[in-house]
């Protein structure tokens, strides 16, 4: 017999009541529902090839849209196998003992791959390594196949002399393998490093060896693309995603309207014009943009009165988009939060306990806003220099994706009117600069009750990287012991490497391997 429904009431959703009573779904729960196995998506390619750069970007788009996902690289667990770096001897392919290690790193973070997807909650992990061999996709298709996991590859393929020593002086030579190098040192071992991968590489044949395999070749830096095989609605997005995002240099430049007749009245919404002090903050911003004397600046609003009126005082063209109008109160629209207390007090409550999920009477919630303006992510990494002028909760929403923020912190997102955010992507990440014009306007932000605030552990960041505006509070080892899982490791390790040359120290120092008690480092900050 059907069950009766029963609406839940943050976020207004029917579901099935079980015994009686109201089914809840949990937090972690509450994302979009998938009927597809989780997906393991798989990198290919040389170093230096923007692989990283893809896992990560990809990763903070997915999370953004609610489908958990984390990046294992392969690289990060070689470090802590092995402390100390040497040189590209390491990577030789007839280094038998260093194929070894690296072999068991692969299989340390395939075992972290296992948890995620089956008991973390997770729906997509990327496995970020060079992956170049067809025994390693191989051994990747089988661990796939035996958990019931839907494999995507993304091969990176470049040949530009250029981009690669871009790439290598950008990322690389920072990196902790060259902590103690010079830049010419480190430059000269990693491109002998790519070619000892060179000499083993073999590319993804779309068609005789890997026709059945879905993937997607990147060539070029999104110069050119080949889809093979793209199966469902995961893969499509993740296609989709890749053929929007460049490289070249930008900035985008995100704030909100002028100071409307409804904040200073303190009222949720509306359509009202501009105040005195908005229209000061026009003319200020009109001459900020002028100052910045951008080629191309593309000027985007709402299509609501305030925002639009902003827009009119910079003098040049501008788009309105309806995706960028502010979040939909609903009943609430037009009231003062101390009217929504006093006429809908248990409304004012649930939103208060979850400010991501909660949905308006009628109205939306920030989950649904994501929704509603990913195709604005998606042009905004299409274009070069964009202003966007919108509305708190909608800035929210594309500082979040920008900044990898979690669902938990987009909603209380400091978004102040009158201030311009100058956001500018860097190699993993992006850099943030506030920039204040100097006119005062009323503050809108509401902080989180004190009562209500989490610790940091309640919401850890799904990403496995730390970016630069979002530290991680909580670091999970990648390598607790190789020895463990032997129903997924070979033989024991083999003893620390020997070593003819010490690159980047004075004394060569001996290779260590973890123990159960290894002290954690962290990662490369984005």
């Amino acid at each position: 017999m059907p069950r009766e429904l029963t609406q839940n009431r943050i976020q207004k959703l029917w579901i099935p009541s079980k015994d009686d009573k109201p089914a809840v779904p949990s937090r972690a729960g509450r994302g979009p529902h998938l009927a597809n196995p989780p997906t393991l998506i798989v990198m290919v390619g040389l170093p230096a090839r923007g692989k990283t750069y893809m896992s990560r970007k990809l990763t903070r788009y997915l999370n953004w849209i609610g489908m958990p996902t984390k990046v294992f690289n392969v690289g990060e667990y070689r470090r802590e196998a092995v402390k100390h770096y040497s040189s590209f001897d390491f990577f030789k392919a007839d280094n038998k003992d260093a194929v070894e290690i690296r072999h068991k790193c692969a299989i340390a973070a395939l075992r972290d791959v296992k948890a995620y997807l089956t008991e973390e909650g997770g729906q997509v992990a990327v496995f970020d390594a060079t992956n170049t061999t067809r025994d390693r996709r191989n051994l990747v298709c089988s661990f796939g196949n035996e958990h019931g996991f839907k494999i995507f590859f993304i091969e990176s393929v470049c040949e530009d002399p250029s981009v690669i020593a871009s790439n290598i002086m950008e990322v690389k030579v920072s990196c902790p393998d060259y902590q103690d190098c010079n830049k010419t040192d480190a430059m000269e071992d990693f491109q002998k490093r790519i070619e000892c991968y060179r000499q083993t590489y073999e590319p993804l044949d779309p068609d005789n060896y890997d026709r059945d395999l879905s993937f997607i070749k990147v060539i070029d830096v999104g110069r050119r693309f080949l889809a093979n095989r793209i199966q469902d609605h995961i893969q499509s997005k993740i296609v989709y995603y890749l053929m929007n995002i460049h490289v070249q240099p930008r900035t985008i430049y995100l704030c909100r309207h002028g100071e409307s007749l409804d904040n200073v009245l303190g009222r949720l919404g509306g359509d009202s014009g501009l105040s005195s002090r908005g229209r000061k903050f026009s003319s200020a911003l009109a001459n900020f943009v002028e100052e910045q004397n951008l080629a191309d600046l593309k000027v985007w609003t709402s299509q609501l009165r305030r925002s639009i009126q902003t827009a009119e005082a910079l003098g040049v063209p501008y788009e309105q988009w309806k995706a960028l109008n502010e979040i939909d109160a609903g009943v609430c629209e037009e009231m003062t939060y101390e009217e929504v207390r006093e006429k809908y007090p248990e409304e004012f409550a649930l939103r208060d306990e979850d400010k991501y999920y909660y949905r308006y009477p009628s109205g939306e919630s920030y989950q649904d806003l994501v929704q509603r303006v990913e195709p604005v992510i998606m042009e905004l990494e299409r274009q070069e220099n964009v202003l966007v002028i919108c509305h708190q909760a909608v800035m929210r929403c594309l500082l979040a994706y920008f900044l990898d923020k979690s669902a938990d912190e987009m909603p209380y997102l400091k978004c102040p009117l009158h201030t311009v955010l100058k956001l500018t992507p860097v190699a993993y990440g992006c850099k943030v600069e506030s920039i204040s014009l100097n006119v005062e306007a009323v503050n809108t932000h509401r902080d989180r009750p004190e009562e209500l605030k989490r610790g940091p552990g309640t919401l850890i960041r799904r990403n496995s990287v730390t970016p630069l505006t979002s530290p991680e509070p909580l670091k999970k080892p990648r390598i607790d012991d190789l020895e463990e899982a032997p129903d997924m490791l070979p033989s024991p390790l083999p003893s620390p490497l020997p070593s003819t040359l010490a690159l980047c120290s004075s004394t060569h120092l001996p290779l260590a391997l973890p123990g159960p008690n290894l002290n954690r480092g962290s990662l490369d900050r984005r």
